[in-house]
């Protein structure tokens, strides 16, 4: 497949996996819902529901972003920018729209999940750094052992001697 960088499809695979992930989440409220009022059968529906749209959003994901061209540096950092974003410039945002038409209760779930973003990114930058400083450790590991592993074949290989004729 082309690359979807900048496209219209690339904006369509994202609107498409945020509405399966809202479903996804939604569907899972009302399981609650539906168990909360005695109704397990409908809780259940609603929790298999949820699980398919799962699936749905993996799939519009995968097109995104295909797992063979991800690495944990790549991963960890779209978590940063995602994190950063949200606590940076979305819930400042919504934040400042809800206390405009006074609504107070959204307002303060909105600073809410911004500190809670912020967090995120510290847990995120974190992991990064020590995924970086482990991974200069085992490079320096494996470098050191392939080196050993060399001398050893080295070492080992049977001595060719030439033949008199």
């Amino acid at each position: 497949m082309k690359k979807l960088d900048n496209s219209k499809t690339a904006d369509n695979l994202h609107s498409a996996f945020a509405g399966e992930s809202m479903a996804n989440r939604k569907y899972l409220y009302f399981a609650k819902v539906a168990r909360k009022l005695g109704n397990e059968e409908i809780a259940r529906l609603f929790e298999e529901t949820a699980h398919q749209e799962t699936g749905h959003a993996f799939s519009h994901l995968e097109l995104l972003y295909p797992s063979k061209d991800l690495t944990i540096e790549r991963i960890l950092e779209l978590a940063i920018e995602g994190e950063l974003y949200e606590t940076n410039q979305m819930y400042p945002e919504f934040e400042r729209t809800a206390v405009e038409e006074g609504k107070l209760d959204a307002a303060e779930e909105f600073v809410e999940q911004g500190a809670e973003s912020a967090e995120h990114a510290k847990i995120f930058e974190q992991a990064a750094k020590r995924f970086k400083a482990l991974t200069l450790v085992e490079r320096y590991h494996a470098n050191k052992y392939q080196k050993a592993l060399e001398k050893v074949q080295q070492s080992t290989e049977p001595e060719v001697t030439a033949k008199a004729s």
